[in-house]
C-alpha cells in the first residue's frame, strides 16, 4: 500500500473519528444531564413527602417545650401529697415520659436542636429540684408558689428551646 493510499484512508477516517467523539460526548453529556435531572426529581419528591413530617415532628417538639415550662407544667399538674420531695419526683417522672414519648422525633430535628430541647428538659428538672432544696420551701404548695413566682421573673429554659425550633423551621421553609 502506498504512503498516498495511507494519507486518503486517514483523510476518510479522520471525520468519521471526530464525528463519532462528538456523539460520544453530547450521548454522555444527556445521559448525565437525565441521571441528574431523576435525582433531582426523586429529591423534591422525597422532600414533599418528607416536610410534613419534618414539621410534624417540630410541631411536636414545640409542644413538649410548652407543657414543660414550669408555670404551665406545675399548674396542670396538682400536688399527689404534701411532700415536696414526692411532688417533685412525680413532675420530673412526667417530664421524663413525655420526653420518652418523644425520643423518635429526634431523627427528623437537626442535632443542634435536639441538644438544645435535651438541654431544656434538664435545666427545667434542675430548676424544679433546685427549688425543692431550698430551705424555705416546706412543703408542695409553697414549692409550686416559688417556681411560679421565679417563672413570672426568669424566663423558662423551655423558652429559650422554643425559640430555636421556631427559627429552625422559618430556616427551611
Amino acid at each position: 500500500m502506498s504512503t498516498d493510499k495511507i494519507i486518503e484512508l486517514l483523510f476518510f477516517c479522520l471525520p468519521a473519528l471526530i464525528t463519532g467523539a462528538v456523539a460520544y460526548y453530547f450521548f454522555h453529556m444527556f445521559t448525565k444531564n437525565e441521571e441528574r435531572r431523576r435525582h433531582f426529581a426523586l429529591a423534591r419528591r422525597n422532600q414533599k413527602e418528607a416536610l410534613p413530617i419534618r414539621l410534624q415532628a417540630y410541631e411536636r417538639m414545640a409542644l413538649f417545650m410548652e407543657r414543660i415550662d414550669p408555670a404551665k407544667l406545675l399548674i396542670r399538674i396538682a400536688p399527689i401529697s404534701e411532700d415536696k420531695n414526692d411532688y417533685v419526683n412525680f413532675v420530673v417522672a412526667q417530664i421524663e415520659q413525655e420526653y420518652e414519648h418523644n425520643l423518635t422525633q429526634q431523627i427528623y430535628l437537626s442535632d443542634d436542636c435536639w441538644g438544645i430541647i435535651t438541654t431544656s428538659k434538664n435545666a427545667t428538672i434542675q430548676l424544679l429540684r433546685k427549688t425543692a432544696l431550698n430551705p424555705e420551701v416546706t412543703d408542695a404548695n409553697k414549692l409550686r408558689e416559688t417556681v411560679l413566682r421565679d417563672a413570672f421573673e426568669n424566663p423558662a429554659p423551655s423558652i429559650t428551646a422554643l425559640a430555636f425550633i421556631k427559627n429552625e423551621v422559618k430556616s427551611f421553609l
